[in-house]
């Protein structure tokens, strides 16, 4: 269990604190099944798998939870192929065509039918809280995806202003500066691949597997494109894509990553879990301290406390 894609968002120490009841407040929105006139139900579920009812994993300050959904696959042809045959029974039946009420009638029978026979498509989001830190990670790279969880989040705790992330250094000219010279923060190094865009002209150039450091890149970055994703490795431990909208993609652990992990012996998949979290949070810990210093991105609170 590691994490692929990272979106993150702050939160202040004192919304911190909110989170010692977290426990009670997500048992009380757990999932429950889809039922048979349902077209969506969302809420948590346990870490562990379904052979476990604790609906979140602590390991020091950062706490694992995640959000599952049950949803009904309903075609809209298998919908609109039924709603046809009984609209042009109904137009037989009446000798003149059904009107748009009538039509809305049949077409809530349609789904009352056809709703209880649909297949049901589980699905789940996993997120960490980080108490200490103030970061809400959450596994997934689409914006729409986040913010369900967070909402959920939200509705379980009564309230959760986490925040997006606010860069003091805007990310695409940083990025373009670390790719144009070749001077990154200490601990980075360029991967094998970026997009390269004209803010202007719109044109796109993706590289995969290239030297991001070769001329042909620096011509582009000399026409005026910008990077919106860059390939990056982090002290030789992890090697990701960060992009423009601070989105880590593709995170990837190197091999003395896993190595350390592969090394402890473990008997049960609860035991594989907490190792693979504990080591999770505990390396990202550190790439997220060196994103607060690159790109200058404050935790929610902050700043009033450096005004005072």
């Amino acid at each position: 269990m590691f994490f692929r894609n990272l979106t993150l968002f702050r939160f202040s120490p004192s919304v911190a604190k909110s989170l010692k009841d977290l426990d009670t407040a997500l048992a009380d929105h757990a999932l429950r099944a889809c039922g048979p006139l349902e077209v969506a139900t969302r809420g948590f579920v346990s870490p562990f798998g379904p052979d476990s009812e604790v609906l979140s994993h602590t390991v020091g300050k950062a706490t694992l939870v995640t959000l599952g959904s049950e949803e009904k696959l309903l075609p809209a042809a298998v919908v609109n192929a039924e709603l046809g045959k009984r609209l042009r029974k109904e137009a037989e039946r009446r000798g003149r065509p059904v009107g748009g009420r009538q039509r809305r009638a049949i077409k809530a029978e349609v789904l009352d039918v056809l709703l209880p026979q649909a297949f049901v498509r589980p699905s789940r989001l996993s997120a960490w809280l980080d108490s200490k830190n103030g970061w809400l990670v959450l596994d997934t790279a689409s914006r729409k995806a986040a913010e369900n969880v967070l909402t959920a989040l939200r509705e379980a705790l009564g309230s959760f202003p986490a925040q997006p992330l606010a860069a003091a250094e805007t990310p695409r000219a940083l990025m373009t500066e670390w790719l144009a010279h070749g001077k990154l923060p200490s601990g980075l190094a360029l991967g094998d691949e970026c997009e390269l865009r004209d803010p202007a002209g719109g044109a796109i150039i993706r590289c995969r597997k290239q030297e991001l450091e070769s001329a042909e890149v620096r011509a582009h970055l000399k026409q005026g494109k910008q990077v919106f994703q860059l390939g990056l490795q982090f002290e030789d431990r992890a090697s990701f894509v960060l992009g423009e909208d601070l989105v880590i993609r593709k995170l990837r652990f190197l091999d003395v990553v896993q190595d350390s992990l592969d090394a402890d012996g473990r008997d049960s998949a609860e035991a594989e879990l907490d190792a693979r979290f504990a080591l999770m949070t505990l390396e990202l810990e550190r790439l997220f301290e060196g994103m607060e210093k690159w790109f200058g991105l404050e935790r929610p609170d902050e700043g009033n406390k450096k005004a005072a």
